[in-house]
């Protein structure tokens, strides 16, 4: 198997513990652990694969603003967090990304849990270094989307040896 075709390391792992009762919780924590910020927001995995990925918060005080919605900010990390993810496992192994820039739009005010959807669709080729444009919608439970984010991540190869 070339490294266009192995399963990213993070997909591999979600795979694996999403069969299991807590698998998902499980996972999160995993990836929260690796990266400690996002653990802040408390955020759950729920679907996770090559050009798609959702998460959620709970509403609770940690995440709240002084108007007692669920705080711009924390909904931004989730953004970050579900795109982040997201591309980790969608772009080949044999490339790396970080992100270069965030614009976000704050539709309505979040009085409720929220869930963050990211897409990229249709799947680029991943031939050489690109910006690579990842779309997120924050909605409220009533399906009402809250947040709009688009976070452009630098997509290029890696360097040999690493």
């Amino acid at each position: 198997m070339n490294s266009a075709t192995t399963t990213p390391p993070v997909l591999a792992l979600y795979r694996r513990l999403s069969r299991w009762p807590l698998g998902h919780w499980l996972f999160t924590r995993a990836l929260c652990f690796k990266a400690p910020y996002f653990a802040t927001i408390r955020p759950l995995f729920t679907v996770l694969g090559p050009g798609h990925a959702e998460a959620r918060i709970r509403k609770r005080r940690r995440v709240e603003n002084h108007i007692h919605t669920v705080h711009a900010i924390a909904m931004a990390n989730l953004c970050e967090l579900v795109a982040g993810t997201m591309t980790e496992v969608t772009v080949p192994v044999s490339m790396r990304w970080i992100p270069k820039g965030m614009s976000i739009d704050y539709l309505a005010k979040a009085t409720t849990d929220v869930s963050a959807v990211a897409k990229i669709d249709p799947l680029p080729a991943f031939a050489t270094a690109a910006d690579l444009p990842v779309t997120v919608e924050v909605s409220d439970t009533a399906g009402t989307v809250v947040v709009r984010a688009v976070i452009t991540m630098y997509v290029s190869p890696r360097h040999k040896g690493a």
